[in-house]
């Protein structure tokens, strides 16, 4: 009988495919960085317990674009500052992806907040313009233009939040608790750029930053940067206290209850 692709690995290939993903080369992205203070009332409001709030109300966009050999990628995310257990972190909303495999294994492993979408990166001699969009609305952009270049940076270890769940089988809360997870990143830049310019946020009912505004634009950066990544588990969290946040993970909420109905088939 021919191979059924759909059946089981043998143990041989379950190990050659993880030392492949084990030995991957370091994979440079080019990417705009705007951080900005936004209003502290609005920030404490999206975080979920056990996520406080770090003091100083800032948001950071990311918009890079990855040139994956024959792969090229388009990656983001929207961020608020956010402090767990006197650790310090970015709590991500949205990760806009142009591709379905980075958006599948972040989503499933990480329980990144991962959604398709369109993510720009532009420059045209010292200007600069990069946005995230989705359903034909650019609800971050990013413009201005290269004025210095900076020092490069030592290697920093980054940390993001995130929660990591299963809406229950019956539409009621979750099928376990939730857990809240630590990504660390590891990252190394090798070219540093500052910008002049501002960041605009529009109205999206499925992306809604706007709701974070901008108060003051702390810094915008282009840079070309490496990073490899590692999760654990923090602790499992509240399901009662983090139910009314799921929303953020969906353009539709509803769409967690599309499963067929009792008795139907």
């Amino acid at each position: 009988m021919a191979r059924v692709r759909y059946g089981a690995r043998t143990e041989d290939e379950i190990r050659a495919a993880r030392t492949a993903s084990s030995r991957l080369p370091d994979i440079w992205s080019t990417g705009v960085v705007a951080v900005w203070e936004s209003d502290p009332d609005a920030v404490a409001a999206v975080l979920p317990p056990p996520l406080k709030p770090a003091g100083d109300s800032l948001v950071r966009a990311n918009i890079s674009r990855v040139d994956l050999p024959g792969y090229p990628l388009g990656a983001g995310s929207v961020a608020v500052s956010a402090v767990h257990d006197g650790q310090s972190g970015w709590y991500p909303l949205v990760m806009p992806m142009t591709h379905e495999r980075a958006l599948i294994g972040g989503r499933e492993v990480f329980g990144e907040p991962k959604k398709l979408g369109e993510v720009t990166v532009e420059r045209d001699g010292l200007v600069v313009r990069a946005a995230l969009a989705r359903h034909g609305i650019a609800f971050v952009e990013v413009r201005g233009a290269v004025d210095s270049v900076l020092p490069l940076p030592e290697p920093v270890e980054k940390v993001d939040f995130y929660f990591k769940f299963l809406p229950a089988v019956d539409g009621r809360g979750f099928d376990a608790d939730p857990v809240l997870v630590y990504c660390v990143r590891n990252e190394k830049v090798r070219k540093l750029e500052r910008i002049t310019g501002d960041v605009v946020l529009r109205e999206s009912m499925y992306d809604p930053v706007a709701d974070l505004p901008v108060r003051r634009v702390v810094e915008i950066t282009i840079g070309e940067k490496t990073t490899d990544q590692r999760g654990r588990v923090a602790e499992r969290v509240s399901a009662e206290a983090l139910l009314p946040y799921i929303h953020q993970r969906y353009d539709d909420p509803q769409q967690i209850l599309d499963g067929p109905p009792a008795g139907s088939v």
